[in-house]
């Protein structure tokens, strides 16, 4: 899956589009609940070295938030790695270089979509 690809997916699944938070930079997508403003996804451009890989090229990868009860076991995948830059026992990264496979991707994006949606809370009636 490719970043324009990702994009789509996320687009035409959750009728969401990315916002640029960071001034000046254009490469790091932001993918948000419009209810309560959570990321769920940020992806961006960095070198592969980044990741612990032993090369200088650049590599699109998304960011998701993951389950703590699984997400070591993510990392086993291909094409997964400890979170860039964010919490990494909270959030996975997925290379969009198609290492990781797309049905991959997009069973994990469904999980960080739901962990960070709003809560439903029941209101307390009053007496």
């Amino acid at each position: 899956m490719t970043r324009l690809e990702f994009n789509r997916y996320i687009k035409d699944t959750y009728d969401i589009t990315y916002d640029l938070p960071f001034e000046e930079d254009f490469d790091t997508w932001v993918y948000r609940h419009p209810e309560n403003r959570k990321w769920f996804g940020i992806l961006m451009t960095v070198s592969k070295r980044k990741l612990g890989l032993d090369s200088d090229e650049l590599i699109d990868l998304v960011n998701v938030k993951c389950a703590q009860e699984i997400i070591d076991d993510m990392w086993k995948l291909e094409g997964v790695y400890p979170a860039y830059h964010m919490n990494k026992r909270h959030w996975l990264t997925l290379c969009l270089d198609g290492s990781c496979p797309d049905d991959t991707i997009k069973w994990l994006v469904k999980i960080s979509y739901d962990l960070t949606k709003a809560k439903i809370t029941k209101n307390k009636k009053i007496p």
